[in-house]
């Protein structure tokens, strides 16, 4: 498989119905290929259902859409036995998670213990209903929304389930420009609600997504790649600025997701700015700022610059 000739087929595709959100979407592609979740933040009306929506099209995949609620139960999600008055015995009716793809919006409004229903699902790729074990189709892929600004009526995600998502995407406005040309489709005619008229076409199947993981998989890591790795995350655990710096999960996050960058790239090795790119999508959700860091105007990716300067890179 070309992995770089389809990685440009699915980006000429996207930019049908996406405009002004390239680097969002393609951190949520090297997301897809790397086999792990993303939660996107971002305030509401910068295209992230239709980034969702977009890619499940592109890659031909089932997808389902659970819009949380503090009044959401776990059953809702992931389904629940019932009684069947004709064969006289439960049948399992199975909820939103056995999809491909599947949207949580707006995750942190639903109370912890129906956010907890999704990390059998997100870490395992299963679900265990009354005892009995479902696993759910591949690939399955959690995209989760939360807006940064309204915290009115929301549950703050417990630093566990955060650690589930692969990346953290920041969905930022678009650029004046790109804005424009947004305006300029929707006054053509296009609608984000009607994607069938957007000529999108296929360009994968859910099984040749295991194929390009063979590709990814075959990527090389020299040594000196994998110490830089770890000598982020040590820095990351012994930074003044932190009171939690990245887990050995992270660091295999930020593994996994530099091979599928070179990939995509058209490379068979990992290069230190594929590191320094993929930092902080990978980690900003695992690290916690200490207060006095917040006072002095530091947010996590200010954090995470400081560390990635500190750190020395290899040759």
């Amino acid at each position: 498989m070309n992995l770089p000739s389809v990685y440009q087929q699915i980006k000429a595709e996207a930019s049908k119905a996406i405009v002004g959100q390239d680097e969002a979407f393609e951190q949520l592609v090297i997301a897809l290929f790397s086999g792990g979740h993303v939660l996107l933040e971002g305030v509401p009306g910068t295209a992230k259902t239709l980034m969702a929506k977009t890619l499940a099209r592109l890659i031909r995949a089932d997808f389902k859409r659970v819009q949380f609620t503090p009044d959401l139960m776990p059953s809702d999600i992931i389904g629940t036995s019932v009684f069947n008055m004709q064969t006289s015995a439960f049948a399992l009716r199975r909820g939103p998670v056995f999809t491909q793809i599947l949207l949580a919006d707006e995750i942190n409004r639903a109370p912890a213990k129906t956010q907890s229903a999704l990390l059998e699902a997100m870490e395992e790729r299963q679900v265990t209903i009354e005892g009995d074990l479902n696993r759910l189709p591949e690939p399955f892929m959690v995209l989760a929304t939360q807006n940064p600004v309204e915290y009115e009526g929301t549950y703050p995600l417990p630093e566990a389930q955060l650690d589930r998502f692969l990346m953290k995407v920041r969905v930022s406005y678009p650029p004046p420009k790109a804005e424009q040309e947004v305006l300029r489709r929707y006054h053509a005619g296009f609608d984000a609600r009607r994607l069938d008229e957007a000529g999108l076409t296929s360009v994968l199947s859910p099984d040749q997504i295991a194929q390009a993981r063979q590709v990814i998989q075959a990527v090389t890591v020299e040594e000196g790649i994998l110490d830089y790795i770890v000598r982020l995350m040590d820095a990351t655990r012994t930074s003044p600025d932190l009171i939690l710096g990245g887990s050995p999960r992270a660091g295999i996050a930020l593994l996994l997701t530099a091979k599928t960058y070179a990939a995509l790239q058209g490379r068979d090795y990992v290069r230190p700015d594929d590191i320094k790119y993929l930092a902080p999508p990978v980690l900003r959700h695992r690290i916690i700022l200490r207060p006095e860091a917040e006072v002095e105007g530091m947010d996590a990716d200010k954090v995470i610059a400081r560390v990635l300067a500190r750190v020395d890179v290899p040759r």
